[in-house]
Formats: structure tokens, sequence, C-alpha cells
């Protein structure tokens, strides 16, 4: 697969009139040198001196870019709550990786908020993947600020296993759901990994101890591509059929209006309207309301 004439046709998503105000918006800022990053709950962005009309011009920059799922972030008096409380899934998972010194991936990332956590444990190489232009452009909006040298590939789930080199830690969080092949996806993720390899994934499941799976006729919680639900020992064996040699479960959570919720930097429904407002155990299509299983899943040595 050629890689790099795929990145050169999606540069032009850029240039699309509805991505490229954000791309103007991004390139009129100034360039700050005094500036201090905390890795926190919060991503935060504290600029010294920083002047009310720069503040202001930010500010617009950051609602231009609305919806903002991922975050939160800070820049200095500005807050971008985002529909997301992220901190929660993140410091979830957190006691459960060691990145120092890794060549790490996030598929599905969003604009980065994880790989902006990620940063404090000193990887050797964080890059993430999606292909998204909105999201990318929030990525860039943020590193404008903190300057890291994150690589964000537009880029999705099926390039990894031809990516340019192989990855130790592969983090994908809450994309196996929108694949209509998941083992299809285990499989390029499996390949994406060196010898002794880890993933770390969540996905939507459904409780029950038996090898089976929910498949939504047309929505599940109100998004149109969601294929399969599985149970616990469903998705472990989709595991093993992809070649992982072990599955750690690490953590099953019902999704709560604390982590997910309508805030004014998403402008659309969240969790609150996608359950059954008579019984918050059901989706408004009448299935189990969003439960996630949190796995690490090795690739042997």
């Amino acid at each position: 697969m050629d890689l790099n004439s795929l990145r050169d046709e999606r540069k032009k998503w850029l240039t699309w009139k509805n991505i490229a105000p954000f791309q103007d918006a991004i390139r009129s800022l100034k360039t700050y040198e005094n500036v201090e990053v905390t890795l926190g709950d919060r991503v935060e962005v504290q600029i010294k001196d920083l002047s009310r009309q720069d503040a202001q011009q930010i500010k617009e920059t950051a609602l231009l870019m609305k919806p903002w799922r991922k975050g939160p972030f800070q820049i200095n008096d500005l807050f971008i709550d985002s529909e997301w409380q992220s901190q929660i899934k993140y410091n979830l998972l957190e006691p459960h990786f060691n990145l120092k010194d890794k060549v790490v991936g996030d598929i599905g990332c969003n604009n980065g908020y994880y790989l902006f956590r990620m940063l404090s444990q000193e990887p050797k190489k964080l890059i993430g993947f999606d292909p998204s232009a909105i999201y990318y452009s929030q990525f860039q909006f943020i590193n404008h600020f903190i300057k890291s040298d994150i690589v964000y590939e537009l880029l999705g789930v099926e390039h990894v296993e031809f990516y340019e080199h192989k990855f130790d830690t592969l983090f994908c969080l809450g994309v196996l759901y929108h694949r209509s092949d998941p083992i299809a996806m285990l499989k390029s993720l499996f390949k994406g990994l060196n010898k002794g390899g880890e993933l770390i994934l969540d996905t939507f499941m459904i409780d029950g101890e038996g090898e089976m799976c929910l498949t939504p006729r047309d929505r599940y919680s109100k998004i149109p591509n969601i294929y399969f639900v599985p149970t616990v020992n469903a998705l472990k064996n989709w595991c093993f059929r992809a070649g992982f040699e072990t599955v750690e479960v690490l953590e099953i959570m019902k999704t709560e209006p604390t982590e997910q919720r309508k805030t004014e930097w998403i402008e659309t429904q969240s969790l609150e309207d996608f359950l059954d407002p008579d019984d918050q155990t059901k989706t408004v299509e009448g299935y189990p309301a969003p439960k996630r299983v949190y796995i690490k899943a090795m690739k042997s040595l």
C-alpha cells in the first residue's frame, strides 16, 4: 500500500470549504514562547502575558471548530468543556501501561487528548491515526501551543499493518464497534504490533457468560454504524482468532452522564438523549444501555 500517495490525497481534505476556515484560523494565531503546559485531567496551557485581544482570537478559533468530543482542554481562562470527560477513561487505563521509550500508536485518536496525556510517560514516539479533518484541525490548534512532536496521520485502522514501522503499544478506544468486520480489524492491529507488543482496547459490551453478540438492526443508542456488541467471552474469542496470545480484562464500566454529556462545546445530542427516558437501563431502541469493557491483549514474543 502506497501510504505517501494516500497522505498526499488526504492533505487535500484540509482545503475543503468546511475545513479551510479552521486551517486559516490556526495559521493566523501568534506563536507564543512563554508557555507552561500541564498534562493532568485537563490538558492545560498557560500563556504568560496573553493580551485580551489574543485571548479572544484563541477563543473564537476554538469555537469555530465545534464539536469538541474529547477533552477537556484549558488555555488560560478558556475552558473547552468537551462532551466526554476523557480523563475518566485515561485515568482508569494509565495504571495498566508503561510507555517509557516505546513506539506508541493511538487508533481513532480524535483530537489527540489521550496522546497529549501520554507525553508525560516519555514514549520514544507517539503517532495518532484518525481520518477526520475536523479532529486533525483541533489537534493542530492545541499543538500550536504545546509544540509536541506527536505525529498525526489522517489514516485509519486499516492502514496500521502497512505503516512504515511496527508499534510496541497500540491503543484503540471506542472504534471496534464501528467496524463491520471486527476480527479483520483486530488482525490489522495484531499485524501492526512488534513481537511482545500490547493492544489496549475498549468497546461496547453486553452482559452474559455466552460467546455471542448483539447485532442491532438499525441503530444502537442512536448511532447508525454500530455493528456488533459482544459479550466479554465473544470479544476474547475475536482477539484469539486475530492471533493474540492472552487477553486480560482491565475493567467493565457503564457509561454515566458524569462521563458523557451535552455541553456548549458540542451543540448536539448526548448520552441523556440516547437512553430511554422511562428506563435508563435501556437505549431508546430498547437495547441494554451502553457499557464498556477495557482489555489488554498481548502478542507473543
